[in-house]
């Protein structure tokens, strides 16, 4: 007795309980088989032991399958070359039953549509775990025809066509903005195939509600076309257009990737790769003095202006120190080796304002040649720009930047 007031039953008299039980399905057996044979021997059990009744074996399970099938088909000598197609998938008690035996029929119509004996005994061949089952389960000699066993098959496994896509599933197949109109037309097809009796009426309706925006919907709206014939000629046009369109953008998109390949490549070399500028001029000037020296007397008598970022650059971490140019005032090459600055002074020389440094030639008078160089300077300032609209500033600066005449790291 439990709190609530419930009897709970002893182990004894649930074991009791079963004994009960096991002796009234053996007497339901006893005359079960003894109306058959005439015979009513019902007390006959009644007075056997617990222990006797206890030890009754369960019925076991048969291993042997029984032949279904009539003698006709049984006795049929099958054909000499007879193969089993060996790419159809088994039936498992899911999906529509008769999907399975259309695809059946078709894939065994190589052996004669009318074949009978064939179709029915390579039917088990492709069932499977619950429809082999069931196939076991069928009357010895119950089957005389194909017919027969499909009407079978198909009444047995009528509820697992629930798995399958009703004609709504189609309404939820949509286009994709980037899917081109034959992708979408394969998977629309692909799933009315999953469809038994599709009305065709349906079947256009969603094929049309799918599309995407664009003119091709537009096109079908104005023309409206009726059947899937109509649909799929207009579709045909369509798709020849997109593989062309395509087919120009693969074109198009081939020299930018040339492009865009040599950029990277570009890209992947060495910042630091040395580079070289040419000098302008075919033949410089010999001075009786070395260039270096130059250079600082006439920035220090202001003939000439250093360049703006002179003194200030950046990027001095991979440079020789043991090098160092005077005009530029940086590491990484001599003054010698600088080829703006050979350049500069060429053509300070081809303007008679270096005499004294060069071999039998006059020399001028240093006071003179500074005021020649900045009247000459001012005056071609003053021709450049109108007199109305003076500059702001002017800079005077090598242009191209700097750089040795041998090997440097930096721009």
């Amino acid at each position: 007795m439990t709190d609530n007031g419930v009897h709970q039953p002893t182990q004894a008299e649930l074991m009791a309980q079963m004994i009960e039980l096991q002796t009234e399905v053996k007497r339901l057996a006893e005359l079960s088989t003894q109306s058959t044979s005439g015979k009513h021997e019902d007390d006959g059990y009644r007075g056997k032991s617990n222990a006797d009744l206890l030890s009754i074996d369960p019925p076991r399970e048969k291993l042997t399958l029984d032949n279904p099938f009539s003698e006709e088909i049984t006795n049929y000598q099958m054909p000499t070359h007879f193969k089993l197609p060996s790419s159809f998938e088994p039936y498992k008690g899911i999906g529509d039953p008769r999907t399975h035996i259309k695809k059946f029929q078709s894939m065994m119509f190589f052996n004669g549509p009318n074949n009978e004996p064939v179709l029915c005994r390579a039917f088990p061949t492709y069932l499977d775990s619950a429809a082999l089952l069931w196939f076991s389960k069928l009357p010895k000699g119950s089957i005389s025809s194909f017919e027969e066993l499909a009407k079978f098959f198909i009444d047995y496994f009528a509820a697992a066509r629930i798995y399958v896509h009703g004609s709504d599933y189609l309404g939820t197949i949509r286009q994709g903005p980037q899917e081109s109109l034959k992708d979408y037309l394969t998977r629309f097809a692909e799933a009315t195939m999953e469809i038994p009796d599709l009305d065709p009426a349906v079947h256009l309706h969603a094929l049309k509600a799918g599309l995407k925006p664009g003119k091709f919907r537009e096109t079908i709206a104005v023309t409206k076309p009726k059947t899937l014939e109509e649909f799929r000629e207009r579709a045909a046009g369509q798709i020849k257009i997109e593989e062309l369109c395509e087919a120009e953008k693969a074109k198009r998109r081939q020299p930018k990737r040339e492009e865009s390949r040599t950029i990277r490549s570009n890209d992947n070399k060495d910042p630091r790769k040395p580079f070289k500028l040419t000098p302008k001029f075919d033949n410089y000037t010999r001075f009786n003095t070395k260039r270096e020296k130059i250079i600082k007397e006439i920035l220090n008598a202001k003939i000439i202006k250093p360049p703006v970022r002179a003194g200030s650059y950046q990027d001095q971490r991979f440079v020789d120190r043991s090098k160092h140019c005077a005009f530029h005032q940086k590491y990484g090459h001599t003054t010698d080796e600088c080829v703006i600055a050979k350049d500069l002074l060429e053509r300070l020389a081809r303007q008679g304002l270096l005499d004294k440094y060069i071999e039998g030639r006059k020399h001028k008078d240093n006071s003179r040649d500074r005021n020649d160089y900045r009247q000459t300077s001012k005056s071609k300032e003053d021709n450049k720009w109108p007199h109305n609209t003076p500059p702001k500033a002017i800079i005077n600066c090598i242009s191209g930047g700097f750089a040795g005449g041998g090997e440097t790291t930096s721009a």
